[in-house]
């Protein structure tokens, strides 16, 4: 049986880490938590997302309900990327592990401290239907 045919783990962390675990969907999240929200801001972060990786993320990460794809304001019509409620849940473990690396590992930077007084609520949030809830 080839890792593709295996059945899914009933584990929440192994399970989690196949949605999240890769090197630049947290990225991604990070970014549209610092208030930048279409394609041309995440491909110019400092991390510098390959193009074709960042629209194969934004597509799992929209498919799975941690963001929604909305029509931007502008025209021509861009699409923007927003936080849902089950994007912005994942803040804790974001801050955690932002936390983590700052202090074990010394070549990291320290997050801002208004990061980690953020909760869930704080952020803004859509659903997929292109709502605002907050």
């Amino acid at each position: 049986m080839t890792h593709a045919d295996a059945p899914p783990t009933p584990c929440p962390l192994a399970r989690s880490l196949e949605l999240i675990g890769d090197r630049w969907s947290l990225v991604i999240l990070r970014e549209i938590i610092q208030g930048r929200h279409r394609y041309t801001d995440f491909s110019h972060c400092a991390e510098r997302i390959p193009t074709n990786i960042l629209a194969s993320r934004l597509r799992k990460l929209t498919a799975h309900g941690l963001i929604a794809r909305v029509p931007g304001r502008d025209r021509p019509r861009r699409h923007e990327y927003h936080l849902t409620r089950k994007g912005a849940a994942l803040l804790p473990a974001m801050q955690a592990l932002a936390r983590w690396g700052s202090d074990q590992l010394p070549e990291c930077d320290s997050p801002p401290e208004a990061f980690f007084a953020l909760t869930p609520d704080d952020l803004p949030t859509r659903d997929a239907d292109q709502t605002r809830t907050r």
